[in-house]
């Protein structure tokens, strides 16, 4: 017994120099406390002790490192920005600094090595460093970026609006913890940051909005928005940023709002790492969780919204971007999307939205690896794409869905790779939908894998998997040696007569479907010709 003690003693004490997993919005930065919610920019520092310090930003980890007694830390390290979740040990990284990437604390980027930083400053610009440099005075220490006018209860700047009243361009304002209320508060000074510490509260107390950004290059970050009641005549919002450009609000909570956050007429803004939740009011009492109008070149990422009416919004907005957002439980859709053009939906997940997803009227959008599930009742669609052109769906999800996809007036797109699990009608093409190609996809358990209302449709589906396939493949190659009719008699019975729905599992449906597969007069002439034997990966 004396011997483990020992041993388990003498492990604790050298403990390990390799860097452990960042667990977002729930550890805090090691030096400025805020909370890490971008893996692209955690570091690390390793005592000697084995004992491991989380950081948000680089510039936070060099102001440790600069305090740090000498000898007292084994290791330091910083995350591939291209790579998140990758370590790289501070001294073989490379960086870039005012690039176009910007870190929690807005300067210092790292890459896996000063040849990937240097080839990365093509694209993003920026000023390539390496680690002495950035431990070096040359680089702007967080205390120092920090420093600027403290909001404090009681204090000669009580409230926010007292603080912008005697800000200047590329000030800082510091909110300290508490609750505030005051009128509506309107920043119109360029260059401003707004964090907060401790998450001070907003509190709009049920009746008018609660921050107006009228700037650009505005930053909010840190707070936490509450309670700006419901408005019949007025488009209320917690957060609007109005005719404004390069705006970030990132890293904020918002609570019971009519509407979040709200872009107007702006452009070349971020939405990212925000939690936003409303009660789930029924919709005419009830906004949207991020709202875009006119708000071009708009990068929504990383934030998690429901109770909302539609979690996110765009219209007029060309050339924007959701990433890795969480969309679940609102009322209406998870995502509200119209006349915007060459957009792109990438890693997000939307589910359990009153009628799913809606995407009309736009082109050359993009839908990539996106999870689009458990949309249920009978005018719910996981996605809904009403004309939309010359787009792409790739690697998505359709789970548990009543109808998975529902294509009405889209014409020209690629759906390719994706998976129809368990869902109700797995595609719903209508025949105005033309010149669309199914390409490697899978269907699996639904109910209906393809559902139309012609017999004479214009897209076609070649080399997917369907696991009612029944046919064979002497030649070995992999795909099915006779083609696969994936619309069912019956489904065409419940498009016109949907009550014949409370029959799908009785045995006259089988026998239906048996026999106009061996006399085929009344399904379209659709076929997957080549189908695969094998589910793609």
């Amino acid at each position: 017994m004396r011997w483990t003690l020992a041993l388990a003693l003498l492990l604790s004490a050298c403990g390990t120099d390799a860097p452990r997993e960042v667990v977002l919005h729930e550890d805090a930065c090691g030096y400025c406390r805020m909370e890490v919610t971008d893996a692209r920019f955690a570091a690390e520092a390793i005592t000697r002790t084995g004992r491991t310090h989380v950081f948000d930003s680089i510039e936070c980890l060099a102001g440790y490192a600069r305090g740090a007694e000498p000898g007292s830390v084994g290791t330091y390290w910083v995350t591939d920005v291209e790579h998140p979740g990758t370590f790289v040990a501070a001294e073989s990284a490379g960086y870039l600094i005012d690039s176009g990437l910007h870190s929690p604390m807005g300067r210092a980027v790292a890459f896996a090595s000063p040849e990937a930083a240097r080839l990365a400053q093509e694209r993003l610009g920026g000023t390539p460093m390496n680690w002495a440099a950035i431990l070096r005075d040359s680089m702007p220490r967080p205390t120092e970026v920090a420093e600027g006018i403290v909001v404090i209860p009681g204090s000669a700047t009580a409230t926010l609006s007292a603080a912008l009243a005697t800000a200047a361009p590329g000030s800082t304002i510091r909110v300290a913890a508490g609750t505030y209320r005051e009128p509506t508060i309107v920043v119109t000074t360029p260059g401003i940051t707004i964090e907060g510490e401790g998450w001070p509260v907003l509190d709009g107390e049920g009746e008018r909005e609660i921050l107006v950004i009228h700037a650009d290059d505005v930053t909010v970050r840190g707070l936490a928005f509450a309670n700006t009641g419901v408005s019949q005549m007025q488009d209320r919002a917690a957060l609007r940023v109005v005719e404004s450009s390069g705006c970030v609000i990132a890293g904020n909570r918002f609570r019971d709002a009519l509407f979040a956050i709200y872009l107007q007429r702006s452009s070349g803004c971020e939405v990212r790492d925000n939690d936003i939740r409303s009660s789930g009011a029924e919709e005419t009492r009830n906004g949207n969780g991020v709202h875009l109008w006119h708000s071009p070149r708009t990068r929504v990422i990383g934030n998690r919204i429901t109770g909302h009416r539609d979690g996110i919004y765009f219209e007029f907005s060309r050339g924007s971007t959701a990433e890795r957002n969480v969309s679940a439980g609102n009322r209406r859709y998870g995502l509200h999307f119209m006349f915007s053009d060459s957009c792109r939906y990438v890693q997000n997940t939307f589910r359990a939205n009153g009628a799913g997803v809606a995407v009309m009227y736009s082109k050359q959008v993009v839908m990539d690896g996106n999870g689009f599930l458990d949309a249920t009742g009978s005018g719910a669609y996981g996605l809904l794409l009403k004309e939309i052109t010359d787009g792409a769906l790739v690697g998505n999800r359709f789970e548990g869905n009543s109808t998975g996809l529902f294509l009405e007036g889209a014409s020209r797109l690629e759906i390719k790779g994706n998976e129809f699990r368990r869902n109700g009608w797995a595609v719903r093409l209508m025949a105005d939908a033309e010149g669309t190609h199914f390409t490697g996809n899978t269907f699996a358990a639904n109910a209906f894998d393809v559902a139309t209302n012609s017999r004479t449709l214009r897209s076609d589906f070649a080399g997917n998997w369907w696991d009612a396939y029944r046919g064979y493949d002497l030649d070995r190659d992999g795909t099915g040696d006779v083609p696969f009719h994936p619309v069912r008699f019956f489904a065409l019975v419940v498009e016109r007569h949907p009550e014949a729905l409370m029959m799908l599992r009785s045995p006259v449906t089988s026998l239906l479907d048996v026999a106009e597969r061996v006399f085929p007069v009344l399904t379209p002439a659709l076929a997957d010709a080549t189908p695969l034997m094998r589910p793609p990966r």
